[in-house]
């Protein structure tokens, strides 16, 4: 093991200090790689969200004719020309990467496997949906997602089978974004993220807060546990764009305007989810013990 950088007694060969220095950082005791990704996500986002606030060139203006105007407020994109870029960067590398890449992906790997990786992210996510819950003072929501984690993490071998489910706590969506929601913080405007999707102002501050929730950002170096993390990461985006492979291409084959309907169709998800959280008023105790 190498020595800590501070310690004057340690003193490598001339040859060597390029070899040894890389070492050194590789290995730093308490380094955490998943910290480094996590505030160059932090910075790119708010880059962006500043440069949109900051640029009413890239808006667009609200249309004087009244039904054009309800129109343009029902979208709440007033940044559609810039936003429809970000959409069209993202669909060139889903033609020219992430589609071949997700389709070898599909066929390379049995669907048992995918299911068990799937199953996996969303269990080693589901501490940033207990907090989510929490947040928006949903005991019982909480309450099911610590079961649900606890359950899948030790009879589902860490995660890769979801035994929870089937004991009574099925999977819920729940994230930051949404516990902003519901303590009624504006949307704000539409926006599209390349690598994130569809957007607010809201959900993708709810993004940079739900980075700082997720254990895997913190897996410290050395041990293999740098490799297990970019796997992790790796296989979690391939899954998922994978899955949505066909929906994506049937969109884009029958739509008449892609992305409009995304946008529509990704608003009004959204907005049932902030529903369905506010209307959740189920007692703590679980069903099952009474």
């Amino acid at each position: 093991m190498s020595a800590p950088l501070g310690d004057s007694d340690s003193r490598p060969e001339a040859g060597s200090t390029v070899r040894t220095e890389t070492k050194r950082r590789e290995l730093r005791p308490g380094q955490r790689p998943g910290s480094r990704v996590l505030v160059g996500r932090l910075l790119i986002g708010s880059t962006v969200l500043l440069s949109l606030g900051a640029c009413a060139s890239w808006r667009n203006p609200p249309p004087k004719d009244p039904e054009a105007l309800a129109d343009y407020k029902e979208a709440n994109d007033p940044y559609e020309p810039v936003n429809r870029k970000m959409y069209g960067i993202q669909m060139w590398a889903y033609h020219n990467a992430l589609r071949p890449v997700g389709k070898a992906w599909a066929w390379a790997v049995p669907k048992p496997i995918r299911n068990s990786i799937d199953n996996l992210n969303q269990t080693w996510y589901m501490p940033t949906v207990f907090f989510s819950d929490v947040g928006a003072g949903k005991p019982r929501r909480a309450g099911d997602d610590f079961m649900r984690y606890v359950i899948n993490m030790t009879l589902g071998a860490a995660g890769f089978i979801d035994v929870a489910t089937s004991l009574g706590y099925p999977h819920h969506d729940s994230d930051p974004g949404l516990t902003l929601a519901s303590w009624g913080v504006p949307s704000g405007p539409y926006l599209f993220l390349p690598g994130l999707g569809p957007n607010t102002f809201r959900d993708a501050g709810g993004y940079a807060i739900a980075q700082g929730l997720s254990p895997i950002n913190y897996v410290p170096r050395g041990y293999g546990l740098l490799t297990f993390n970019w796997a992790y990461n790796i296989a979690g985006v391939l899954g998922g764009f994978s899955s949505h492979i066909d929906e994506i291409d049937q969109v884009e084959q029958d739509s008449l305007d892609p992305y409009a309907f995304i946008r529509s169709a990704w608003q009004q998800n959204r907005a049932s989810q902030v529903e369905s959280l506010r209307n959740d008023h189920r007692a703590t105790v679980p069903d099952w013990y009474n």
